[in-house]
């Protein structure tokens, strides 16, 4: 393969070759590594959104404990009664 195609070969190989090589793997890393940083933040709605829930959820665990506050002083030992789920198992 001496003749006038070698060298358009030559031309067109190793521009080919370093791309595969070099700048497709470095090409393919940044372009996941962008997406991992964008899916990985928080949009403000979304965070919105976890403030509101946080809140919610640590009202409803005050309310659970003063609910069994309440269990406690007025039905003592209600703690060691079955739970529902074993209670329908019992019944059925």
């Amino acid at each position: 393969m001496d003749g006038p195609m070698s060298g358009v070969v030559i031309a067109f190989f190793v521009p080919t070759i370093l791309f595969v090589v070099i700048v497709a793997p470095l090409w393919i890393f940044m372009h996941y590594r962008s997406k991992q940083r964008s899916h990985s933040e928080l949009s403000a709605e979304e965070r919105d959104v976890l403030d509101t829930l946080t809140v919610r959820a640590e009202r409803m665990a005050e309310r659970i404990e003063t609910l069994e506050a309440i269990l406690d002083d007025e039905t003592p030992g209600w703690r060691g009664r079955l739970s529902a789920t074993e209670y329908s198992k019992v019944n059925s």
